[in-house]
């Protein structure tokens, strides 16, 4: 099993198809570098596949750090130089499309492309998304985390997702691998991410939405196209927040087309 040194922690993760032109893919919250397995059968043909669990998931170690997605972005950065890519594209869903907002505007001299699906831009956008939080503040997330039973959150998590049943079974069983104390800190990574100057993004990204994602999403990805130059929306037909599973085939093919439009070099 291939490990990596990053930072104060051994991070895990797995290599498909090494001569092609190197893609990294990002899992969400609570899950882990499975969650990419459609787009690694996929693109391991033609592509250097990489998937990797993010700090503190599954075989990834944890540590006692104040865990926030620049944190998890620094992790990347050193997990891409340690193997050796040279401009990847990063692709990151939900959780793991923030950390690919904190990498490219902290680490983008060493990107190709980037894909931000079913992601937002901050905790709190929208006057809606204001007061969600305002209703549910870190403090009561965490606590309802501590009380509840593990099974209970978890069902809890994906409670108003419209998903396949199937698919929000395999990630709540995926949330109940993430031990409770490393969930309440991916807790506090997520509660603090604001918005990031992303109009010095300046590589090519397409952002990616399931069409029965929560509306509330809706206008993060709005505002990626709006201040990211170089973008585009594509929705995910049949799909919610977990698009890349829900509806792999569509998935794959507008990441294809994002793919051919970029100059890649194979050296």
């Amino acid at each position: 099993m291939p490990f990596v040194q990053t930072g104060n922690i051994q991070t895990y993760y797995e290599q498909h198809g090494e001569s092609g032109p190197p893609l990294v893919f990002i899992h969400g919250a609570g899950a882990s570098h499975d969650m990419w397995k459609p787009q690694v059968e996929h693109f391991s043909k033609t592509y250097n596949v990489i998937t990797y669990d993010l700090r503190g998931h599954q075989q990834s170690e944890g540590s006692d750090d104040r865990y926030t997605c620049e944190l998890f972005a620094d992790d990347l950065h050193q997990l891409i130089d340690r193997i050796g890519l040279q401009e990847p594209v990063v692709i990151g869903l939900s959780l793991g499309g923030m950390v690919a907002q904190e990498y490219a505007v902290k680490y983008q001299s060493n990107l190709k492309g980037l894909v931000l699906a079913d992601t937002a831009v901050a905790t709190a956008l929208t006057v809606s998304d204001k007061l969600t939080k305002a209703m549910f503040p870190s403090w009561m997330v965490k606590w309802t985390i501590k009380r509840m039973s593990d099974e209970g959150y978890a069902n809890w998590s994906f409670k108003y997702f419209e998903m396949d049943e199937e698919i929000r079974e395999y990630l709540k069983q995926e949330q109940l691998k993430l031990g409770k104390e490393e969930l309440l800190k991916v807790t506090d990574a997520i509660y603090s991410f604001k918005l990031l100057p992303l109009e010095t993004i300046e590589v090519p990204t397409l952002v990616v939405l399931g069409e029965n994602e929560r509306k509330a999403v809706f206008p993060h990805a709005d505002k990626m196209v709006e201040l990211i130059r170089n973008s585009r929306k594509v929705i995910i037909p049949g799909a919610g927040h977990a698009s890349n599973l829900e509806n792999p085939e569509v998935f794959n093919r507008e990441l294809d087309d994002f793919l051919r439009g970029l100059v890649i070099s194979t050296a």
